[in-house]
């Protein structure tokens, strides 16, 4: 049975970096940002200074809502500045074009854009500023930088079940999806920790792709297998970690 994830192919371009092209108007608001002065990059002791005053961690730890300051004139972005809301001035990282086309990713362009212009703006000090916007039970996450380099960039971005029945029930998604999203989150909040009780009870019959390896699992294993070389794994670490012999480099 074939995924009912969209796609990269039917998804929204985004702005300079992006495989297509489209024309975004911008709000009163937006040509001020335009008109702001970039920063000049972090430096790591600015950096060292900036991620201490945070009490938020972790992939999935806790992170404060914020919202944009409203009205004043802002001398120059700083890293604590919240990014803009124009999915058009994104463009994507290398990282984050492989992961689109990876099966089992389950983000397109289209729903960055949607995360950009709605989701909800979110500071972790791990990697800074995110956007989450929750559809069907499943919630995106983008995380964006826009400080450190000459234009805004979408950095990276996954998926993660924000409520199991509301995805199940909605008609984006079936079961094979929603288990694949929450083993592969499952595997990235503690990379190095092996996890056979989160990984027993789903079901991926399509294999997802983690490192060099294609992913699936059966209700019961407490590992998931690697359709292509036959090797078992309970972490993210073990699977990162060992070559897939029967994959070419280029594949």
């Amino acid at each position: 049975m074939a995924s009912r994830q969209g796609g990269s192919g039917d998804a929204e371009p985004l702005g300079p970096g992006s495989t297509e092209r489209r024309t975004v108007s911008t709000t009163a608001a937006g040509r001020q940002a335009d008109a702001r002065p970039r920063s000049p990059p972090e430096s790591p002791a600015r950096r060292r200074a900036r991620a201490g005053r945070s009490g938020s961690t972790g992939r999935t730890g806790e992170y404060r809502s914020v919202d944009p300051p409203h009205g004043g004139e802002a001398a120059a972005r700083t890293p604590e500045d919240p990014p803009v809301r124009d999915p058009g001035r994104y463009a994507l990282t290398d990282h984050f074009r492989e992961r689109l086309e990876q099966p089992g990713r389950y983000v397109s362009t289209r729903t960055v854009s949607d995360a950009i212009r709605e989701g909800q703006l979110r500071w972790n000090s791990t990697d800074g500023w995110r956007f989450a916007l929750v559809e069907g039970g499943v919630r995106f996450v983008v995380v964006v930088s826009d400080t450190e380099t000459n234009s805004p960039v979408v950095v990276t971005g996954w998926t993660e079940v924000a409520d199991r029945e509301d995805a199940l029930e909605a008609s984006r998604w079936d079961g094979v999806d929603v288990d694949t999203i929450a083993v592969r989150a499952a595997l990235s909040e503690s990379a190095s920790t092996p996890i056979p009780d989160r990984i027993r009870p789903r079901t991926v019959t399509r294999p997802f792709e983690v490192g060099e390896h294609r992913l699936e699992t059966e209700p019961g294993e407490p590992f998931v297998r690697c359709t292509d070389c036959g090797c078992r794994f309970r972490s993210k670490e073990g699977i990162t970690s060992r070559r897939c012999g029967q994959r070419s480099p280029g594949r």
